[in-house]
């Protein structure tokens, strides 16, 4: 209870407090902008908005693709627009918002060309950090100086209600179940290692992060967790520009190029980016008390050892953009990624036998080196096109788009008694498989009235997964043989068959906007695991948002989406990997989806001098969750072999869990030079386990960056993040803090910088302390993780817009919408 009372004192006090808002209004004006000569569209244009006879902007926009804009929130009064581009001559608009309810339609505005040819110009990025929108949060990374040199998991450690641990799992308001998108579409990278791949994409190629919470109707169902989409960078102004960026760092190196050139109707863009972590050495210990089924006597397991990390990878792709005519457009795009890590590592082990009067019964003492290996090469290629109708905002879309990737680990792995000379175990294990997904998929927007818009789609998935699973095991004349029972391979195919109808309307005289929807989503599965039959399953996954603005400064909504994570291929596999043999992990071809119900609040507030918060109450209820369980066997058979001391661990459904908490995000300019943001997460999560005592488990995590202007083009930052340690269903998970400095100057007209970074530079580890116990064993664990790094990036902008205008205009030109 007293957690409500605070939520509700969260959300009271900035409605109550005596900070100056502007007087309720919701009216707006749009139109679209063309140029004089083609009659196409201009994108990017710079609209302003000025009270009549000042100088003042109080308001803007920027328009797209279609060269629409739309401002909204004027009040009653006298206005002049201004709108700017480069190589146009700037155009003013007088008008009048009769009322602060109105909603204004200019006519088609033109834009005539000022200059013929416009060269070296630096384009500057003016976007908010963060954009708080009706159904996402976007953040836009270009101006945090602590992401320079960084790749995507470092940035999304930066986004609010996003958290990230040190191995690089990463979860949306305490849910790590969460669909991760590439510029709106799947990719196959993310399938076999989400935080390597997470790694191989640089922060300089990520133009921005959506953060979707609760996905409307035209999202896939899956991820109870929400929705993650990483939207890289592109460009559709004429000309040719880009960027270069090289970091390099005692942890880290990483390099980038990026080009876009544009001419009239035709587009392209490229990048490429290599990286490579530098080896580390990651310090472990392991100790498990455990006892046999009589009992009568208990087992003492000392692990101690370390293990040597090291990554690289690189990423290009290239996309182009053909406007064949104002309402016809076509996008493709290509993009390949690599990467592989290398592990090897030494643990000493010592297994000691005890009876009841702690007399000692036997003592074994081992060595164990192991190695692993994985590599992912991953492709994905997309076709869109987009039809647009006289009617304003009718739209149709088409998507084919297809991900495949290959990827092996290779494991290899040694124990020996102290004084044998031959191994007591050994293995090697080759694991090839291959990922293949092809999505099509169809929209339609029709319009019927200025308020209400009906959305309708629909879309096939078609994966499939081979796998081939090679083991051989050390024999006693010291060579390998294959081990048939640890040999085999399946293949793995899942199609989803999905329909969705979706409304955005405003209702009650403006009072409520909102979007509703209704999804369906068919799944059939098949396998090759043995005596494994996985059934269809069908779901109606319903979603709706509902907004109100109190006034230009503060808006409050409230959402609701029905999702479900199917257990992928990972999951359900039942290969045991046995690279430790007293820690043996292994898929469950049993588990069923989970299915998840979502709710949230939201209010968001701003303020006059710039300030702004945005709190979010959510409560989230599970069913057949799945988590990972560990049960330990004083003894095991696996495929005719017997294993002793094994902590088998397994994904289950567990039943139900309820996370109920809090989000808040500030942003604060405390002086015009110095300014301050946090996110802060605060959750409970309760965990009922049929047959088993209910879990609660309290955690926050809270992260803070200041960042100070000094002039001439210098800046800095300092980024903090701390995650407290919550309980499981069977021990605790580890807590975790960590900072980040960062120094940059900007120099040559902005076009050019350099920053020098720093991460953890007074600690040289992160000790992660972890508990796991069952009925008859208690495990702690700790791992040291080198986390310190000191690195130096190195950025450089280029640009030649050219603005010349074709003599001849298109002759396929039409009116755009509202053209009457």
């Amino acid at each position: 209870m007293k957690f409500f009372i605070v939520i509700f004192f969260l959300f009271s006090s900035p409605i109550l407090s005596n900070a100056q808002s502007i007087t309720k209004s919701k009216g707006q004006i749009e139109g679209y902008i063309l140029d004089s000569s083609t009659k196409l569209p201009v994108n990017y244009a710079t609209i302003a908005v000025f009270k009549a006879g000042s100088t003042t902007t109080i308001n803007g926009a920027s328009s797209d693709s279609t060269g629409k804009f739309i401002i909204k929130g004027l009040s009653k009064g006298k206005y002049t627009l201004s709108i700017d581009f480069i190589g146009y001559q700037r155009k003013r608009i007088s008008f009048v918002q009769e009322n602060e309810r109105m909603n204004l339609e200019l006519p088609i505005i033109l834009l005539s060309s000022g200059a013929t040819q416009l060269n070296d110009v630096t384009i500057i990025s003016s976007k908010p950090i963060i954009e708080n929108k009706i159904d996402k949060m976007v953040y836009n990374p270009a101006n945090d100086l602590t992401t320079q040199g960084s790749m995507a998991l470092d940035v999304l450690k930066k986004v609010p209600q996003v958290t990230v641990d040190i191995d690089g799992n990463v979860e949306l308001q305490g849910n790590g179940n969460i669909r991760f998108l590439i510029n709106g579409k799947p990719s196959t990278i993310f399938g076999a290692s989400l935080a390597e791949a997470l790694q191989s994409i640089p922060a300089s190629q990520i133009k921005s992060i959506e953060v979707i919470t609760s996905p409307g109707a035209k999202y896939d169902a899956s991820g109870t967790g929400g929705i993650i989409n990483i939207i890289l960078k592109n460009n559709n102004i004429n000309g040719i520009n880009g960027n270069v960026n090289l970091s390099a760092g005692s942890r880290l190196e990483d390099g980038s190029f990026n080009l876009n050139m544009h001419k009239g109707h035709f587009g392209m863009n490229a990048f490429f980016n290599g990286n490579e972590q530098l080896n580390t050495k990651t310090i472990s210990s392991n100790r498990r008390s455990s006892v046999n089924g009589q009992p009568d006597t208990t087992t003492l397991l000392l692990q101690n050892g370390n293990n040597n990390y090291k990554r690289e990878g690189y990423e290009s792709g290239i996309s182009a953009n053909w406007s064949i005519t104002p309402r016809d457009e076509v996008t493709g795009s290509f993009n390949y990624n690599h990467f592989s890590n290398n592990n090897n590592g030494l643990t000493n082990q010592q297994e000691t036998i005890t009876d009841n009067f702690n007399n000692v019964l036997s003592e074994k003492t081992s060595t164990r080196n192991s190695h692993s290996q994985f590599k992912e090469n991953a492709s994905d290629f997309s076709l869109a096109y987009k039809k647009t109708f006289r009617k304003k905002d009718q739209e149709l879309d088409f998507l084919y788009s297809s991900s495949s990737g290959t990827n092996g680990v290779n494991i290899s792995q040694q124990q020996q008694y102290a004084n044998n000379a031959s191994p007591l175990f050994g293995l090697i294990s080759n694991n090839p498989g291959k990922d293949q997904e092809t999505d099509i998929k169809i929209d339609y927007v029709q319009p019927f009235t200025k308020k209400f818009t009906l959305e309708t789609g629909a879309k096939i998935v078609i994966e499939n997964i081979t796998n081939s699973i090679i083991t051989d095991t050390l024999l006693n004349n010291g060579t390998y043989g294959n081990d048939a029972d640890q040999t085999f391979g399946f293949n793995y195919n899942r199609k989803i068959y999905a329909g969705y109808i979706s409304s955005s309307f405003s209702a009650l005289n403006d009072f409520i906007e909102g979007k509703a929807g209704l999804r369906y989503e068919y799944t059939q599965t098949s396998s090759g695991f043995k005596d494994t039959h996985i059934p269809g399953y069908g779901i109606v996954s319903p979603s709706f948002v509902l907004s109100h603005t109190i006034d230009e400064h503060q808006s409050i909504k409230i959402s609701y989406s029905y999702r479900l994570e199917r257990p992928d291929y990972r999951d359900l596999n039942p290969f045991y990997n046995i690279s430790d043999p007293h820690n043996i992990s292994s898929g469950n071809p049993n588990l069923k989806p989970e299915l998840g119900h979502h709710y949230e609040l939201g209010y968001n507030r701003s303020f006059d001098k710039g300030a702004s918060i945005y709190l979010a109450a959510f409560y989230r209820y599970n069913t057949d969750d799945i988590q990972s369980f560990t049960t330990f066997y004083p003894t095991i058979t696996i495929n005719g072999t017997e294993y002793s001391n094994v902590s088998l661990s397994q994904r289950y459904n567990v039943g139900r869990e309820i996370n109920t908490g809090a989000n808040i995000y500030i942003s604060i300019p405390v002086t015009n030079k110095f300014s301050m943001r946090s996110n802060m997460l605060f959750a409970d999560r309760i965990t009922n386990n049929p047959g088993n005592p209910t879990v609660s488990g309290f955690m926050s995590r809270i992260n803070l960056n200041a960042s100070y202007d000094f002039g001439h083009d210098l800046a800095a930052e300092i980024f903090g993040n701390y995650r407290s340690s919550q309980r499981t269903i069977q021990g605790h998970n580890p807590s975790s803090i960590f900072y980040n400095l960062a120094i940059r100057k900007q120099f040559l007209n902005r076009r050019a910088s350099i920053a020098i970074t720093a991460t953890n530079p007074f600690n040289k580890y992160i000790n992660q302390r972890q508990i796991v116990a069952g009925s008859n064993f208690y495990q702690t664990s700790l791992r040291q993780i080198p986390y310190q790094s000191f690195g130096i990036s190195l950025g450089y902008r280029f640009g030649k817009l050219d603005f010349s205008k074709d003599d001849q205009n298109d002759s396929s030109a039409v009116p755009m919408p509202g053209d009457n």
